[in-house]
């Protein structure tokens, strides 16, 4: 069977099971086995799709997954957010437009610590909400506002998607990929902010003087410190070599339940609900990775990926204008599929055509999760647009014209970070982790 068939097989399936609402996990599996039942004998196929789905999670790294998504549920219900909302706040007030440029702000901060764009968007945005509708902002600028920043936090580490993209890339350095993705997060946060900063001025919201009621900026400082300590500890450690990533995973738990208890912020009915939340997201990820293992297997055997880079090299041998057609490849996949799965399924076709045109897998792991970051704000699928619409109490026709401005900047930013590969690689190359 020629690689073309197979990948018409495999994608085939895999698009008319997701059209028929099947779960995307499942959908994996199922257009994994009938591939491989067509190459290969039923018994046989049926074997080897086992073995890789019980072999695809036989990995220490992945039990740091687990630990940062409990990390991330704790600190959702710590406590935590108002600290961090109050520095962006002391940070951003004076800005015109100060409550979206908090609301941006404390999205950086907060996803960063909770690796989660939806919490962040949740979290913060919905802490901000009551403040911005006294004050008269539009529900449609803020809820924008909070979507286009939320998934920041997915590229500033410590950040699973990072851990998922080295365990399927084979084995890129977790501490080089976590201090690759600081700058270009923060550039992402800075679009955001630039973005907010022109509507403000033309809409005259004007930036907030603080009161005298107002806690005093060294409260504000020492208060945050302790969350923010946790960035210095989880990645400090690991990029020095101290600890492993799961290492540093289960300290970053015990780290945010010790702040939760000193800030009172957890009850035993909360904990119930934090373990609930994490055994159900930890069953979707690591059911999504077995499925992905078993669907990367088959295309390594039929050389779909040799395929396709055949195909796109087809079209141009110039790698500007290969990178570019993977970056429109990536940023469709981005409206229809989630993060964590995109990863599973792309890395192993585009990661070889990429390394073939020179390109660190360092660099080209921060442009993926960066584009399936632009991907989760975007229609049909995506999860933060969804929730941060739902948190402003608005509607997705007012939301969207409001977000395609932040949408064209961070496409822009993207861009840069694709063809600069500095801005990723220059700070693990100073620290010798390339």
């Amino acid at each position: 069977m020629t690689a073309g068939l197979a990948a018409l097989i495999l994608f085939g399936i895999f698009a008319v099971l997701l059209l028929l609402g099947v779960p995307i996990a499942v959908s994996i599996a199922i257009s994994a086995l009938a591939t491989a039942a067509v190459v290969l004998p039923a018994d046989q196929a049926m074997f080897v799709i086992t073995q890789k789905l019980n072999t695809g999670l036989e990995s220490f790294t992945l039990l740091a997954i687990p630990l940062f998504v409990l990390s991330g549920n704790i600190m959702n219900s710590g406590g935590i957010a108002g600290r961090l909302i109050r520095l962006a706040q002391l940070l951003t007030g004076r800005i015109p437009g100060s409550l979206a440029q908090t609301n941006i702000m404390g999205n950086m901060l907060f996803g960063a610590l909770s690796g989660s764009a939806v919490a962040a968007a949740a979290a913060i945005g919905g802490t901000m909400q009551r403040e911005q509708r006294r004050l008269k902002y539009d529900p449609a600028f803020s809820a924008a506002a909070n979507i286009a920043s939320a998934p920041s936090g997915l590229l500033i580490p410590p950040t699973t998607a990072f851990i998922v993209f080295s365990m399927i890339a084979g084995g890129v350095s977790i501490s080089a990929l976590f201090m690759a993705g600081v700058l270009p997060g923060i550039l992402m946060g800075l679009a955001a902010m630039a973005v907010a900063l022109i509507f403000a001025l033309r809409h005259g919201y004007k930036g907030q003087r603080r009161s005298p009621e107002d806690p005093s900026a060294l409260r504000v400082i020492l208060d945050a410190i302790p969350s923010l300590l946790l960035i210095v500890i989880v990645v400090g450690g690991i990029v020095t070599g101290i600890f492993t990533a799961t290492e540093g995973a289960g300290i970053a738990v015990a780290y945010c339940l010790l702040l939760s208890v000193i800030y009172r912020g957890l009850t035993w009915r909360g904990v119930r609900m934090i373990l609930e939340r994490t055994i159900s997201t930890t069953g979707v990820i690591l059911f999504l990775i077995a499925a992905s293992s078993a669907m990367s297997w088959v295309m390594a055997y039929t050389d779909i990926p040799g395929a396709i880079s055949q195909a796109l090299l087809s079209v141009s041998e110039s790698p500007v204008v290969i990178l570019l057609l993977m970056l429109v490849v990536l940023l469709a996949v981005g409206t229809f599929m989630d993060i964590t799965p995109a990863i599973l399924i792309f890395t192993p076709i585009l990661l070889p055509i990429a390394e073939d045109m020179g390109m660190d897998p360092v660099h080209f792991g921060v442009v993926l999760v960066f584009a399936m970051c632009i991907g989760t704000m975007t229609p049909p699928v995506g999860s933060v647009l969804f929730v941060g619409t739902s948190v402003g109490g608005t509607t997705l026709e007012k939301v969207i014209p409001k977000l395609v401005p932040y949408l064209i900047a961070m496409v822009a930013v993207l861009l840069v970070v694709a063809y600069v590969p500095f801005l990723s690689l220059g700070l693990p190359g100073m620290m010798g982790l390339l």
